[in-house]
């Protein structure tokens, strides 16, 4: 019988079953317990560790918070932190075999190299004032005019098509920026650009030709999945796995084969025994396949921490994860400002 502790704490993880999965982190689940919020002890109890970063990737712990806040956060990120994507499609001419819709599409999906925080939101969506309404604080503007041809100097038994023609691959490198206003000098330490150069758009043969206009604008991916600024941003509770009893030697290899690698190892005691350590237990994946050995099973217990989250965000290049994190802390923060001001004029 798991405790009150463990209840309230640990999320735990039997050979058919998941146990304590309901949260009782509120005033009256438990009679010996004050669950009601405390800004001192969450300030105490609550930390972020970073334990990787890159331009485009970031894994780190949030510790202290329950679901809903960590939830919040992936939400936010996913669908509430805005990017730039492209919204406008002008077609001048395109023989290419896509679809002028499909075209428009696959367009529009392209991560774009460009500060939100430097645009405002267009308040118009019909085409009959776009561009009079166009300016440089609102609006991105990209040519892309392609036109492929036979190679001249390509080798007679040449069957790449890349070879026998110029241009047969149309890629984001053939994009071009066209600064509108003043977006020349103050995007000039950072042009604005495709995040990637080689993202295929559309494949050509010799006279088809792609001549479009493009116009970005800013928005947030509740309203298309082309402004959502992370590819994925996820999380899951900690491992925690506990050795309750002696593990015979003989059964040490397979125990530690139960495991996602680099979880536990072998180690030497004191008095030379080999013994099983838990050296990673984030890697885990919480397979559960020791507890599938009846030999095994009585030997370890296995849960997961219920306030630590392993945060992951991953880019798709406008902002580092970071900068995306802290955006989404901000949204956030204003939403609460946002209720409290209601609720008291509401008052």
């Amino acid at each position: 019988m798991a405790t009150i502790e463990e209840m309230r704490t640990r999320v735990g993880m039997q050979e058919y079953i998941v146990t304590n999965t309901r949260s009782t982190d509120y005033p009256g689940s438990y009679a010996a317990h004050d669950d009601s919020y405390s800004q001192e002890r969450f300030e105490k109890n609550f930390r972020i560790d970073i334990i990787s970063m890159s331009e485009s990737e970031m894994q780190f712990d949030m510790v202290g918070i329950n679901a809903a806040v960590a939830n919040g956060f992936r939400r936010i990120l996913l669908a509430e932190v805005p990017t730039m994507a492209i919204e406008k499609v002008f077609i001048a001419n395109n023989t290419s075999i896509i679809q002028d819709e499909v075209l428009a599409h696959r367009i529009g999906l392209i991560p774009l190299l460009a500060d939100p925080r430097l645009f405002e939101y267009r308040t118009d969506s019909s085409n009959e004032k776009w561009e009079e309404n166009t300016t440089a604080d609102n609006t991105i503007e990209f040519e892309l005019k392609v036109r492929c041809e036979r190679n001249p100097h390509a080798a007679k038994d040449a069957t790449d098509p890349d070879e026998l023609y110029k241009n047969s691959r149309v890629l984001t490198e053939h994009m071009h920026w066209k600064p509108i206003g003043d977006q020349a000098d103050k995007f000039a330490t950072c042009p604005i650009r495709p995040v990637h150069n080689d993202i295929l758009i559309a494949k050509m043969r010799p006279g088809q030709e792609i001549d479009v206009r493009l116009h970005a604008v800013k928005g947030i991916g509740r309203d298309h999945a082309k402004f959502s600024p992370v590819a994925t941003a996820s999380y899951r509770l900690m491992p925690e796995i506990t050795i309750t009893k002696p593990i015979p030697e003989e059964l040490l290899d397979k125990f530690v084969e139960c495991f996602s690698a680099g979880v536990v190892e072998i180690a030497t005691d004191n008095t030379g025994r080999r013994v099983p350590e838990i050296v990673n237990p984030r890697l885990d994946t919480c397979s559960r396949e020791v507890l599938r050995h009846e030999k095994l099973k009585d030997s370890v217990k296995l849960s997961r921490i219920r306030d630590h989250f392993i945060f992951s965000i991953e880019s798709t290049g406008a902002l580092r994860p970071e900068e995306l994190m802290r955006e989404s802390i901000k949204i956030l923060m204003a939403k609460c400002s946002s209720f409290l001001e209601s609720d008291v004029l509401a008052s």
